[in-house]
């Protein structure tokens, strides 16, 4: 189901930054698993980052060191920091909570996630 709400994507060059957010109240709250993944025209969905309520996050190898996953508790936002931007992460960018745990270095969670948003386009220009 539909709600939650991204926002924060845009048009960057190579090697800039962009912060993601991702707001939904009573929804981004009620999983254990939160996440963050990416489609990019004719290509499969993909794992990005993903964050548990006690901390634990995991991240794809191709965005570690660059991007990082964060909730803050009290407002209820999912963020994500996107640093070292490449072509390669341009991507329609979705948020996601859900059960479960995450599933080390997939940036994914081990179950379906219930709710997400529309989506943030991010575009990387060389």
């Amino acid at each position: 189901q539909v709600q939650l709400r991204e926002s924060g994507g845009g048009s960057v060059q190579a090697g800039g930054s962009l912060r993601l957010s991702c707001v939904g109240s009573e929804y981004l709250d009620r999983g254990n698993c939160m996440r963050w993944f990416r489609q990019a025209p004719g290509k499969d969905r993909e794992g990005v980052a993903a964050v548990e309520r006690d901390g634990r996050t995991s991240y794809v190898d191709s965005v570690k060191g660059r991007f990082t996953i964060s909730r803050d508790g009290a407002k209820k936002i999912l963020y994500l920091q996107m640093n070292k931007l490449i072509p390669e992460d341009t991507a329609m960018y979705y948020c996601a909570t859900g059960a479960g745990r995450v599933v080390a270095d997939t940036g994914t969670c081990s179950l379906e996630s219930a709710y997400w948003g529309h989506g943030t386009q991010v575009t990387v220009s060389s």
